[in-house]
C-alpha cells in the first residue's frame, strides 16, 4: 500500500484490562479477539515511561502542534487514583513545552468520587462517561455481573461532572433500537452533556447485529435526529454534526464516518501497539500489530499494512462503496463493521442501508432549510441568563456567517433564472465559478431597474477562495443582509450585489471591473464607504449603474474621471469612508454611509460632520471604560459581537432613543445621549435584542403559529410572544445594570433597580405560563427566572420599593384602560 505518511495524532492509552461491569454488548470481552486474558490487569510505570517517550519522538519528528490522548480500559478507573496521577504527570511532563496534550478519561463512571475529579482537575483530564440513555435503557445492557443496575452509580458520577464542567467531556450511548428513541435523547440531553456520541452496536457480515427492520438503526437515529433538530440542534450529537459537515464537504469528528485517513493508534496495558479498538469484532487477533513500545517507533507502526488499509480512503472501499452516492458522507462506515470471513474488509459496512438512509434524509432535511447550527447546552445557559461571553456570541456569529451567505445565495438565484441550483448551494456562495458558469452575467430587465451585476457572483466566488476573510468581512457588514432580505422582496435592489462584490475586491487588493449601483447619485461599497457621483443631480432612491475599476485596493470609476482615483482610507469632497469608533484595542465602524441602514424604529441620522464624529468618539470611550469597569460580565459578548454603531436622529422631544433592526446582527443604533453612562446602558441594552434575534434564527423557542398579545410592563401597547421574550430578555441586562449602578449613584439607580426586577420578574412568570414555549424555550426561560429571582431579594430602601410597586400598579391600570375594548372594564 502506498499514499503520503499519515502521523498519529490520537492514541488510546489502555491503563487497566478489566472492568468492573458485565455489559453484554462490550467489544472487548464479549466478541471475538479474547487477548485480554493474557494481558496485564494493569499498565505499569515502564510502559508509562515508553509510551509517553515514543509518542514525544513522534511529536518533535512531525512537528505536531496537538494530540489526543484517551486513558482507557477496561475500566480505566480500576487504575486507582495515584497511578492515573502519575500516567498524567509523565505525558504532560514529556510533551510539555511540545505540543497541545487534550488528554481524557473514557469510564463507566461507578467509581468516580470527588477525589478522581481533583486528579483530574490537577492534571487538566477531561472525563467522558458512557450511558446507554434512561434507566430502561441503560439496564438493557449495562448491568454488574450479579445483575444489579448500575445506572443510579453513573448518573451520580455524571451530576458531579456537571458541577465542574471544566472536566465534563461528554457522554457515549450504544444504540439499542429495542429503547425507545426519544427517551434515551431526552435522558441524555436532560444531563447537558458538551456531545453526545450514539455509537452502532460492534457487529460484522458474520456475526450482524439485531435487526427488527431492514433500516432498523436508521429509523432510530432519524427519530432521534427530528426531535434534537426540533430543540434547536443542542447538546450537539457528534454522528449529526459529522454528517452535516461532510455533506458540505468538511471533515468529519469521528473515524465511523468520512474518507479522511485513520491517525489513530492503541498502545495495551503489556506495551503491545493495537489498531482500533474496534476491531476486536472481527476475528481472534485482528487489531494485532506484532509491535511494542519497547522496540518499536510510532514511524514504524505507522508503517504497519493494517494501520494503511485504513488510510487508503475511497481506493480502499469496494465497488459498490465507491459507486455510492453518499460516500462522501459516509467512507464505507466504520472499518470493522466491513468484515465478512472470506472477503475481510473489502465489504460495505454491515450497517451500510442504514447509513444510505440517515444520510440521504438528513441531506434531504438539510436542503429544505438553512444549515443546521447547534449550541453547546452549556451555551445555551449562559445567553440565557442574560449574559453570555466571546465563546457563546462566537456561536451566534457563526450561525449569522451561514445564514447571510444563504441570502447571498437565494439574490443570486432569484435574480438570474438561469443560475445552476444545484451549483448554487445556500450554505457555501463560494461554489466552483466553473459548476455554474451562467451565474449574474446579467440581470433580468424584469429584475427592476434594469442595473446589471455583471460577474458580480463569479468575483465573490474566486475571492471566497482566495480572499475568504475579506469575503466575510464583507458579509458580515450588518446591512448587508438587510439589503440581501430587502433585494428578495425588491429585486430592483438586485444591482447592490456588483458593491458587495466590488467592497470585496477593493478590499483584497485585486483587479476587477464591474458595474455597480449607483442610488440616489451615490455609490456605496459595504465597510468602506460612499461616493457622492451626482453630488446635488439625482432624485433620492433613483438607480443606474457606473462602471467601477479596482486595483491595488483602490478604484475608479472611468467615466467619472474628476473624481480621480479613490483610496478607501482617504477622503475627499466626494468620497466619505466609513469612520470608526475606537476605545483602547476595542473598536466599531460608525457607519452613517450605508443605504440600508434605515431600517430600525427611529430615523438614521444623515452623514456626521467632523465635530459629531468627534462627540460619538468621546462618548464611545467614555461608554466603553464605564462597561469594563462596572459591567466586566458584558465587555467580553460585546466585543465578540457588537461591530457597528449607527447614528439616530434625536427624537423631537428629547427622548433617548434607540433600537436594533433583526437582519443587522452585530448593529446597535442609537442618537447621541448627553452622557456616557446612558451611551452605556443603550449598548447592553441593544446588544440584548441582537442576541436574541440571533437565538430565534436558529433556536425554536416557541409556537410561531400562537398570536396572542401579552402586557409587557414597559410598552404601553401589547405584545406578541415574540416581542414580549425580546423585551424580558433585554431588561435582564437593564436591570443588572442598574443593580451594578447603584454603587456608584444610587440615585435613580435604586429606584430604577426596583422598579425593572420587578417587572422584569413578572415577565418571565407570563412567558413561564404562556403554554406557547417549546421544551428548549422553557428551559431557556427557567435560566432567565434563575438569573433574576436572587435580585428580589436584595435589599432595596422601603420607599423606594412602594414607589416601584406604585409605578408598577399605574401602569398596568392604564394598559388596561387602553387595550381594553369599549364598554368593558
Amino acid at each position: 500500500m502506498s499514499g503520503p505518511f499519515v502521523p498519529f495524532r490520537q492514541f488510546v492509552l489502555k491503563v487497566h484490562s478489566r472492568c468492573d461491569l458485565a455489559c453484554d454488548h462490550c467489544y472487548v470481552y464479549e466478541h471475538a479477539d479474547q487477548s485480554w486474558r493474557g494481558r496485564p490487569k494493569v499498565i505499569s510505570d515502564e510502559i508509562v515511561f515508553w509510551a509517553a517517550l515514543r509518542i514525544a519522538e513522534h511529536v518533535k519528528e512531525h512537528g505536531l502542534d496537538t494530540v489526543h490522548v484517551v486513558m482507557h480500559g477496561g475500566e480505566p478507573l480500576l487504575a486507582g487514583r495515584d497511578r492515573l496521577g502519575r500516567i498524567a504527570a509523565e505525558l504532560r511532563s514529556r510533551l510539555g513545552g511540545l505540543c497541545e496534550l487534550d488528554l481524557r478519561i473514557h469510564t463507566n463512571g461507578v467509581l468516580l468520587d470527588e477525589r478522581f475529579c481533583e486528579v483530574f482537575a490537577e492534571y487538566g483530564i477531561k472525563v467522558g462517561v458512557s450511558l446507554d440513555g434512561d434507566r430502561a435503557a441503560n439496564d438493557r445492557h449495562r448491568r454488574f455481573a450479579d445483575g444489579r443496575s448500575s445506572y443510579d452509580l453513573v448518573v451520580r458520577a455524571v451530576e458531579m461532572l456537571r458541577s465542574r464542567p471544566e472536566l465534563y467531556a461528554g457522554l457515549l450511548c450504544t444504540i439499542d433500537v429495542a429503547n425507545d428513541p426519544v427517551a434515551v435523547y431526552r435522558a441524555l440531553a436532560a444531563l447537558d452533556p458538551p456531545h453526545i456520541d450514539f455509537l452502532l452496536p460492534h457487529a460484522t457480515w458474520d456475526d450482524p447485529p439485531p435487526r427488527p427492520a431492514p433500516t432498523a438503526y436508521a429509523d432510530w437515529l432519524i427519530t432521534v435526529f427530528e426531535a434534537w433538530t426540533a430543540e434547536g440542534g443542542s447538546p450537539p450529537v457528534r454522528m449529526f454534526e459529522s454528517i452535516i459537515r461532510t455533506l458540505g464537504g468538511g471533515s468529519s469528528l469521528t473515524e465511523s464516518l468520512g474518507l479522511q485517513p485513520s491517525d489513530l493508534v492503541v498502545i495495551e496495558t503489556d506495551g503491545s501497539y493495537e489498531q482500533a479498538d474496534s476491531l476486536k469484532t472481527a476475528f481472534d487477533g485482528a487489531p494485532g500489530t506484532g509491535l511494542h513500545v519497547l522496540r518499536h517507533t510510532l514511524d514504524e507502526v505507522a508503517r504497519h499494512t493494517g494501520i494503511l488499509a485504513r488510510q487508503q480512503g475511497l481506493d480502499d472501499l469496494c465497488d459498490e462503496c465507491r459507486a455510492c452516492p453518499v460516500v462522501d458522507s459516509c467512507g464505507g462506515g466504520l472499518y470493522a463493521h466491513r468484515y465478512r470471513t472470506g472477503s475481510g474488509f473489502a465489504n460495505p459496512s454491515v450497517f451500510s442501508a442504514d447509513l444510505f438512509k440517515l444520510i440521504t434524509h438528513i441531506r434531504r432535511r438539510k436542503r429544505m432549510s438553512a444549515p443546521t447550527h447547534t449550541v453547546p447546552a452549556a451555551a445555551v445557559d449562559a445567553l440565557a441568563s442574560g449574559r453570555g461571553g466571546r465563546h457563546e456570541v462566537f456561536h451566534l456569529a457563526e450561525s449569522q456567517r451561514s445564514l447571510r451567505r444563504a441570502l447571498l445565495a437565494a439574490v443570486n438565484t432569484a435574480v438570474n433564472p438561469a443560475a445552476n441550483p444545484a451549483a448554487n448551494p445556500a450554505a457555501n456562495p463560494a461554489a466552483n465559478p466553473a459548476a455554474n458558469p451562467a451565474a449574474n452575467r446579467t440581470v433580468s430587465p424584469a429584475a427592476g431597474d434594469g442595473t446589471a451585476a455583471r460577474g458580480a457572483w463569479e468575483l465573490i466566488a474566486t475571492l471566497d477562495g482566495t480572499h475568504p476573510g475579506v469575503v466575510d468581512a464583507v458579509l458580515a457588514h450588518p446591512y448587508v443582509r438587510v439589503w440581501a432580505a430587502e433585494c428578495l422582496r425588491d429585486r430592483g435592489h438586485a444591482g447592490h450585489l456588483a458593491n458587495v462584490a466590488a467592497a470585496a475586491a477593493i478590499r483584497a487588493g485585486v483587479a476587477a471591473a464591474l458595474d455597480v449601483q449607483v442610488l440616489g447619485g451615490s455609490v456605496h461599497l459595504p465597510t468602506l464607504g460612499v461616493l457622492e457621483v451626482d453630488p446635488g443631480g439625482a432624485e433620492p432612491g433613483s438607480r443606474r449603474t457606473a462602471r467601477l475599476e479596482a486595483e491595488g485596493g483602490s478604484f475608479r470609476l472611468p467615466r467619472h474621471g474628476a473624481l480621480g482615483v479613490i483610496t478607501p482610507g482617504g477622503g475627499g469632497p466626494a468620497w466619505h469612508p466609513v469612520r470608526r469608533l475606537s476605545a483602547g484595542d476595542f473598536s466599531v465602524a460608525l457607519e452613517d454611509t450605508d443605504p440600508f441602514r434605515d431600517c430600525h424604529q427611529w430615523p438614521a441620522a444623515a452623514r456626521l460632520t467632523g465635530e459629531e464624529a468627534a462627540a460619538w468618539q468621546s462618548a464611545f470611550e467614555r461608554a466603553w471604560a464605564l462597561i469594563e469597569s462596572d459591567h466586566p460580565e458584558y465587555a467580553p459578548g460585546l466585543r465578540a459581537g457588537l461591530t457597528t454603531l449607527m447614528p439616530l436622529t434625536p427624537a423631537p422631544e428629547g427622548r433617548e432613543v434607540s433600537s436594533t433592526a433583526r437582519h443587522a446582527f452585530g448593529a446597535v443604533a442609537a442618537a447621541l445621549p448627553d452622557d456616557p453612562a446612558t451611551l452605556a446602558l443603550l449598548v447592553i441594552h441593544e446588544f440584548q435584542h441582537v442576541k436574541m434575534g440571533a437565538i430565534l434564527d436558529i433556536l425554536d423557542l416557541y409556537d410561531e403559529k400562537d398570536t396572542r398579545l401579552f402586557y409587557a410592563p414597559w410598552r404601553d401597547d401589547p405584545r406578541p410572544l415574540e416581542g414580549l421574550l425580546q423585551g424580558t430578555y433585554a431588561h435582564i441586562a437593564v436591570t443588572d445594570f442598574w443593580r451594578a449602578r447603584r454603587h456608584s449613584a444610587p440615585d435613580p439607580a435604586q429606584a430604577q433597580f426596583a422598579r425593572w426586577r420587578r417587572d422584569t420578574a413578572e415577565a418571565i412568570e407570563t412567558l413561564a405560563l404562556s403554554g406557547a414555549l417549546t421544551p428548549l424555550g422553557a428551559r431557556f426561560v427557567e435560566s432567565m427566572r434563575h438569573a433574576v429571582t436572587p435580585w428580589l431579594d436584595e435589599p432595596v430602601p422601603a420607599a423606594v420599593l412602594e414607589a416601584a410597586a406604585r409605578s408598577a400598579r399605574d401602569h398596568r391600570r392604564r394598559w388596561t384602560a387602553a387595550t381594553s375594548p369599549p364598554g368593558r372594564p
